[in-house]
């Protein structure tokens, strides 16, 4: 038979305001690290071709209300 308990160093506290939260955040900042910033290389204009949306797709989005209707 396997025994399905699990058990957490530090448990949850669902009735808890943001001060919990916080020390739960503070709690996990230490496993996670962040990645370094990669600033993605603009996209040569030549790559850059037109939406194809397929025909039922186009009538579908058509027959949606618009904002403000």
């Amino acid at each position: 038979m396997t025994n399905l308990k699990v058990h957490s160093p530090a448990p949850a506290d669902l009735e808890g305001g943001l001060t919990s939260l916080r020390g739960d955040c503070a709690r996990m900042a230490p496993h996670w690290t962040a990645p370094e910033r990669v600033t993605p290389a603009p996209v040569p204009l030549s790559l850059i071709h037109g939406v194809t949306v397929p025909p039922a797709s186009a009538r579908l989005l058509d027959a949606m209300s618009d904002y403000g209707d």
